[in-house]
């Protein structure tokens, strides 16, 4: 009896070992599931895949560089990892479809542990899921069904093709750009005289407007009017201050110009002297010498710009 019982510590030891390793829990694979067990051909179905491992494991899920076999990966979606008692459980939800014909269709997919320089694959449990056809089954010795073509077009609603018309507005603000910096100069004198043109045409029309009010009227406000007028778009036209000279300095300022000269002194001579006369023939000279004046200047300045 002595003699059996010293085998009796050895055996009870492998037999606890065997039983250990015996109740190793079934989550140490990954398990994979479709959450129905029907889908139809192109319709979306959902996959989970779970993993419960240690803790201080690194695990990486499948990618859409993985072969999902039959299916085609739509999207997927991580769940936050759960840790009890050294314990990790990892979950992804993948949305997949298949055009296969398959009546049943098997996946498992793989997770990787990362280990150090070493990599492990674990392929987690195979699941299947059954196809359901929409076409009713076609009776034994039936003929198969002609399929009917329809080849007509369906209208397309048009759409703004954005990219096409952004490279062409960024050529077209290109080339403008280009146009006018090789350009700029004689642009900007084309600019200036159509200004000055305008500006003349501008000044004329109002002095007009103003001597035929004084012709109506014979009011002395109208002159003024019109040499005020007349001194501001000289003051525009050749850049200088003359608007606020006196008639004196206006005068020095062309050297004495006969027509400047003779029309300021008779204007001076009716508004501040308060002698308009009955005669129409010197105040009909003040509007002609100082049209003509303004005339002369801008043909003057035009020549200027010219060279």
């Amino acid at each position: 009896m002595a003699k059996h019982a010293k085998w009796v510590g050895p055996l009870f030891l492998l037999l606890f070992t065997v039983a250990t390793q015996a109740q190793t829990p079934s989550d140490s694979l990954p398990h994979g599931r479709f959450v129905r067990r029907t889908v139809r051909v192109g319709q979306p179905i959902r996959y989970e895949l779970a993993y419960r491992h240690a803790s201080d494991l690194e695990v990486i899920f499948p990618d859409s560089t993985t072969n999902f076999g039959s299916f085609e990966l739509i999207r997927r979606s991580y769940r936050p990892t759960r840790t009890q008692q050294g314990r990790s459980l990892d979950r992804t939800v993948y949305l997949l479809r298949t055009f296969s014909l398959d009546s049943v269709q098997q996946l498992r997919l793989p997770v990787l542990v990362l280990r150090g320089r070493d990599t492990l694959t674990i392929s987690s449990l195979p699941d299947s899921v059954r196809i359901l056809r929409t076409a009713p089954p076609l009776q034994p010795g039936a003929p198969t069904p002609t399929l009917r073509a329809n080849v007509q077009p369906l209208p397309v609603e048009a759409r703004f093709n954005y990219p096409y018309w952004l490279a062409g507005l960024v050529l077209l603000l290109t080339l403008v750009g280009g146009l006018v910096l090789g350009f700029r100069k004689r642009l900007r004198r084309r600019y200036q005289r159509y200004r000055r043109r305008k500006n003349h045409a501008y000044f004329l029309a109002q002095y007009a407007r103003h001597v035929e009010r004084f012709e109506l009227s014979r009011s002395l406000t109208n002159i003024e009017r019109a040499i005020t007028l007349w001194k501001n778009y000289l003051s525009g036209l050749e850049n200088n201050t003359i608007n606020s000279l006196t008639t004196r300095e206006i005068v020095a300022h062309y050297h004495h110009d006969p027509r400047v000269a003779q029309a300021l002194q008779l204007a001076d001579r009716m508004i501040y002297g308060n002698q308009l006369m009955e005669e129409e023939t010197e105040s009909a000279l003040v509007f002609e010498l100082l049209r003509e004046f303004a005339e002369s200047q801008y043909q003057a300045v035009e020549r200027t710009y010219a060279k």
